[in-house]
């Protein structure tokens, strides 16, 4: 089952995922999904950047049109950001 690396950016706070050339994005399906050595390395390359992410894993995921989705409650919960209060990624797409 492919997977993504994901964290959390250190001082936003957002939910984060690594893209295919390594850069991070606040979007699911922008990320790379990869498997087995794939994602060994590139979660390596996230827990490398203690200084501006925290909590890296490697997440399992779905491709729907070629594009990662979640397949457990908690990343689909992520997706849609903080539950606190109507803002970021949920002001943004109430149909996430």
């Amino acid at each position: 089952m492919p997977q993504v690396v994901t964290a959390n950016h250190l001082l936003e706070g957002d939910v984060i995922y690594l893209t295919t050339d390594r850069t991070w994005t606040r979007h699911l399906t922008e990320a790379a999904p990869v498997t087995g050595d794939d994602a060994d390395a590139l979660l390596a390359f996230a827990e490398a950047q203690a200084g501006s992410v925290v909590g890296a894993y490697l997440a399992e995921v779905e491709l729907v049109d070629g594009k990662p989705a979640p397949t457990h409650f908690r990343e689909a919960f992520r997706t849609r950001g903080p539950s606190n209060y109507f803002h970021g990624k949920q002001a943004e797409s109430a149909d996430v």
